[in-house]
């Protein structure tokens, strides 16, 4: 994915519509502007390389959305103690307020994406180039769109739905726009998406990770079911399992930095490496992840801060000979991670999480992974699938797409289940199989209408957390400057 990582585009491009004054007589030309860039189908491929850079930023892929499994209760903070992340504390614990420095966050995150996702799609119809690269272009930008508003919808509820780039002349001011309508136009968006996306099978070297239309096809699956409109699902699921996608044989392989975008893969978010950028910047290349997770104090990994430490409780929910186990935590006794053993005392839990761990021969310093952040892949479209056939009352059915992931990681095979309990085995499945990649706070949340999640969060010692909790609070930094931003219930 050279071109998307490599490809700098120039923001002010996409923001100088908004700050133009009415007294320029003319557009210098001697400078980047809307009104002289967007001419050739370079300027389209950079205008949609700059709306995949906001995913790698820390208020998306770098930090938050991993930290959501921290609130679902698989981990806590961990990190260097007392106030460190602890608006990430605050969260889990269930006393978020609306001063909240995660929740604004993950409030402004998609914003600099869902901009330059509309000011392409107004800005390229008009260039002439080969239809076939302008198609996939704008597909590409209605597939991100629609992942940004499918992460503010899911947090927040309601949210102003703004689908055209704002200028002076527009309301600055939007209300939020109720939740179904965001729903709708995600829909639209990812319907028309896949229509236009090639394959990710069709991608050459070069373009390897940008969406496809199996990546569109599996979101949408994905939105369905979290609408628990399952049988709108279920045509989706069956588009991606033609394209080609498979299980790896070795489920470490979907976090070996040596084999991102592989058979399993229809998203991830891409990183390079180390660059010329600042590590805190938003222009940095190095995925966070390996930086903060590895163990503290234990010289296994560089930076090594301790973040994300796996709970005795989680550890103990893996099935005897469950092999996803070695590859996900570190935990005394098990494997050795580069020669070196884990210790229990690296860690306030005794655990810390493996997966996204690289190693030193790989990335030198603390600012040099190379890790992809995987959002979307082939074993979350099969859970989907077994959850769907499932609650349509398919529970036979339901048992092949179930059993191909356990399979994977060394389980018996389910059968003979009732619908309730196959439902919990599915969720449990879910849980172990997409731990610490930022699902399993969406899961809590999306059902039962919640039910499930404060049921588990109760069960957990998390007494505290109601109904309020399963939306964070819309920040009040936000509200000061618009004041027809109305607040979620409760806060």
């Amino acid at each position: 994915m050279k071109k998307i990582i490599y490809t700098c585009f120039f923001a002010v491009a996409l923001l100088v519509a908004a700050c133009q004054k009415d007294y320029l007589e003319r557009v210098p030309l001697d400078t980047i502007n809307t009104e002289n860039y967007y001419k050739t189908a370079a300027d389209a491929i950079a205008a949609v390389n700059g709306a995949y850079q906001p995913l790698q930023w820390p208020k998306l892929y770098n930090m938050r959305m991993w930290t959501t499994d921290i609130w679902a209760g698989n981990s806590q903070v961990g990190a260097g103690g007392g106030t460190d992340g602890i608006e990430t504390q605050d969260i889990a614990n269930f006393v978020t307020t609306t001063d909240n420095a995660a929740a604004l966050d993950v409030w402004r995150g998609p914003a600099p994406g869902i901009l330059r996702c509309n000011t392409v799609l107004q800005r390229i119809p008009d260039i002439e180039m080969d239809e076939e690269l302008k198609n996939r272009i704008l597909g590409e930008a209605k597939f991100l769109r629609a992942h940004y508003y499918f992460v503010l919808v899911q947090l927040f509820g309601d949210v102003p739905l703004i689908l055209l780039p704002q200028g002076p002349e527009d309301d600055l001011y939007p209300p939020r726009t109720p939740k179904a309508e965001v729903y709708q136009q995600i829909i639209q968006d990812l319907a028309e998406a896949i229509g236009q996306l090639p394959t990710a099978q069709s991608y050459g070297a070069e373009d390897k990770g940008r969406a496809s239309k199996g990546a569109a096809a599996g979101l949408l699956a994905k939105v369905y079911v979290t609408l628990g409109q399952y049988e709108q699902a279920l045509p989706y699921i069956t588009q991606v399992e033609g394209m080609g996608y498979s299980l790896n044989a070795n489920y470490a392989n979907n976090f070996n930095p040596s084999m991102k975008n592989g058979v399993e893969s229809l998203f991830e978010v891409q990183y390079i490496g180390k660059t010329s950028a600042d590590f805190w910047s938003d222009a940095n290349q190095a995925s966070w992840l390996s930086t903060f997770m590895g163990p503290r104090n234990s010289n296994m990994a560089e930076g090594g801060w301790g973040w994300n430490q796996p709970t005795s409780e989680f550890v103990n929910a893996y099935e005897n000979g469950d092999l996803r186990k070695d590859a996900t935590i570190f935990y005394e006794g098990g494997p050795n991670f580069d020669g070196q053993a884990y210790r229990a005392s690296y860690s306030s839990t005794g655990y810390n999480v493996r997966k996204f761990i690289v190693s030193r021969s790989i990335a030198p310093t603390y600012d040099a992974s190379p890790m992809n952040f995987p959002v979307l892949r082939y074993a979350d479209i099969l859970l989907l699938k077994a959850e769907a056939l499932n609650e349509l009352g398919r529970t036979v059915e339901a048992e092949e797409p179930l059993n191909q992931v356990r399979s994977r990681a060394g389980l018996p095979a389910v059968s003979g289940l009732g619908q309730d309990a196959f439902r919990q085995k599915v969720l449990h499945e879910r849980r172990m199989e997409l731990a610490f990649e930022g699902h399993r706070w969406f899961d809590l949340v999306r059902v039962g209408n919640g039910q499930y999640g404060l049921n588990f969060l109760h069960s957990i010692g998390k007494l505290n957390a109601t109904q309020k909790h399963l939306l964070l609070p819309i920040p009040q930094q936000e509200r000061d400057a618009n004041s027809n931003l109305t607040q979620n219930n409760g806060y």
